[in-house]
């Protein structure tokens, strides 16, 4: 069951931070880099009102999940592109506070990116 509350997405029997690392798994398990790329962006598209390094963390766990669950002869190039991407949002969100948004939000780096690095905007 899910609701919408301030929005944001919440599902009452998982907590945000659960579905975005669920959510993240799945796109970094098909080890495509430009699925992975565009997973940031739909990210803060889709919880705007969560901490933007919540994406940066959901990516990192997934990326290890994915790691732990195939065998090395198996392993795309999945998580590592998003141990990558992971630290470039993470660079974002460092800027976007050293500009005095702190905590910043997803929708903050929505607008960063609009306006400073349009880098997870292109395809």
């Amino acid at each position: 069951m899910s609701v919408f509350e301030q929005g944001r997405v919440v599902n009452a029997a998982k907590g945000t931070l659960d579905l975005m690392v669920d959510y993240a798994v799945a796109e970094v398990t098909a080890g495509d880099q430009a699925r992975i790329k565009n997973l940031v962006r739909r990210m803060a598209e889709r919880w705007p009102l969560e901490k933007a390094l919540c994406i940066s963390f959901a990516i990192s766990s997934a990326a290890a999940q994915v790691e732990d669950l195939l065998a090395p002869a198996n392993r795309t190039v999945g998580p590592t592109v998003a141990y990558k991407i992971a630290a470039l949002v993470a660079a974002d969100v460092l800027a976007i506070e050293a500009l005095g948004r702190s905590p910043a939000l997803c929708r903050d780096l929505q607008q960063f990116w609009r306006r400073v690095d349009p880098w997870f905007l292109n395809n």
